[in-house]
């Protein structure tokens, strides 16, 4: 059934009937909602067999969700930001002991100077971290990808963030189609742990590594998380014939004419100029794109769904021959440009594409679709510097040196 819902309160609902069987609280701006949704639930039974911990830190929520999935049970939490960062020696040692925990991190900007408002340079902060990284385009994806992810978190041993933009998208109303719980129970396998601590049978997990063996687990992490990408598309594809619609993947591509999301649209033809972004500016980029279409203009959209593991074959296939490349970037790597650009630039190395970046939206700026059509216009005829920063202010900015907007590829 079709319902008007706030992106939190359908996040909330969805993890709940994921059956959780520990949830950690600790309420930090855009996420505050999720969480105390799942509270609400927790207290008048609808969260049931779940124990719902309020904690004093990000840290700890973090901390108790490794204590929690150790021990056997399928763990949430949920966070953003400078809360993300305090809890990032956890993020890491949770990946290293191949807990499963699925973590909604509502993207912000990270200070100084503070900033509550969206772009992607907390999650983009722990893109190393060992965690799978999956982006909603919309407020129906962001629901439906906690589906996803605890199914592919179990299946591989493998923590997960979904991405879902702050504000833009946790704090805005869609109508919605809510997974039930007799679908998702259907859909999603009981929890089984792979291992589990039993004070019977006393054990440790994550202890301590020297020199002599460092470099095997990591080598050991590396290959389950190449692994990774066939599993979220398989996860993927059976959710798609599951509840008919799409959510998840590793990269999703766009009708070149009706600029909708299909996944037998052909691939980029080699005078295309094709748009590469991922999140929410996704559907401002379909409806910048479709009347430049319409126009004649040989422009398409690919979207990126998975992060990490970064989908370099599946992106390679999406764009075809096309060698004109535009990322739309929502984090800055300082020095150097965007950091979805450096990823997709080693994805297409040595394929002779020209990529441009284009630094948008930072601290919650909004994304006009005229600035977006503007500098897509400006690639065509070939205007574009490698890095642009999309609606920068000038007044009071100094010009970049010789050679600053050039993007390493």
């Amino acid at each position: 059934m079709r319902e008007v819902l706030e992106g939190s309160q359908a996040v909330a609902r969805t993890v709940a009937r994921c059956r959780p069987g520990v949830v950690c609280a600790y309420p930090i701006s855009p996420q505050t909602h999720i969480v105390e949704a799942l509270s609400v639930m927790a207290r008048t039974g609808e969260l049931s067999a779940c124990e719902y911990v309020n904690v004093e830190s990000e840290f700890s929520a973090m901390s108790v969700s490794i204590g929690a999935s150790a021990a056997g049970s399928r763990a949430y939490t949920a966070t953003a930001s400078q809360g993300l960062l305090y809890m990032a020696e956890a993020v890491y040692n949770a990946a290293g002991m191949g807990l499963p925990i699925v973590m909604t991190v509502a993207n912000r900007a990270v200070g100084a100077p503070i900033n509550i408002w969206n772009d992607h340079s907390d999650a983009m902060a722990m893109r190393d971290a060992g965690w799978l990284q999956l982006y909603a385009a919309d407020n129906q994806e962001a629901a439906d990808l906690h589906v996803i992810a605890f199914a592919a978190a179990e299946e591989l041993g493998i923590p997960a963030m979904v991405c879902m933009d702050g504000f833009v998208l946790t704090h805005a109303t869609d109508v919605l189609e809510l997974a039930t719980q007799e679908q998702i129970d259907a859909f999603l396998p009981p929890y089984s742990p792979a291992q589990a601590l039993d004070i019977e049978n006393p054990s440790t997990i994550g202890t301590m590594a020297g020199p002599e063996s460092f470099t095997e687990t990591k080598y050991l992490q590396h290959l389950r998380f190449l692994d990774a990408a066939g599993v979220i598309e398989a996860w993927s594809e059976r959710f798609r014939k599951a509840f008919g619609r799409e959510a998840g993947g590793l990269v999703a591509r766009y009708d070149p004419d009706t600029l909708d999301r299909d996944g037998d649209a052909p691939p980029a033809s080699a005078e295309d100029l094709a748009v590469v972004a991922m999140g929410s500016v996704v559907g401002t980029l379909q409806a910048t794109l479709a009347p430049m279409r319409a126009e004649g203009l040989p422009v398409r959209l690919v979207g990126i769904g998975a992060y990490r593991p970064f989908p370099r074959e599946a992106l390679k296939a999406a764009l075809g021959d096309s060698r004109h490349i535009v990322v739309v970037d929502r984090a800055l790597e300082l020095g150097a440009g965007g950091v979805l650009t450096g990823d997709v630039g080693r994805a297409l190395a040595h394929t002779g594409s020209r990529i441009h970046s284009v630094v948008a939206g930072l601290g919650g700026r909004p994304i006009l679709e005229a600035s977006l059509r503007d500098a897509v216009r400006r690639a065509l005829a070939d205007e574009l510097p490698a890095l642009d920063f999309l609606d920068l202010k000038a007044g009071g900015v100094p010009e970049p040196p010789v050679g600053a907007t050039e993007v390493a590829r």
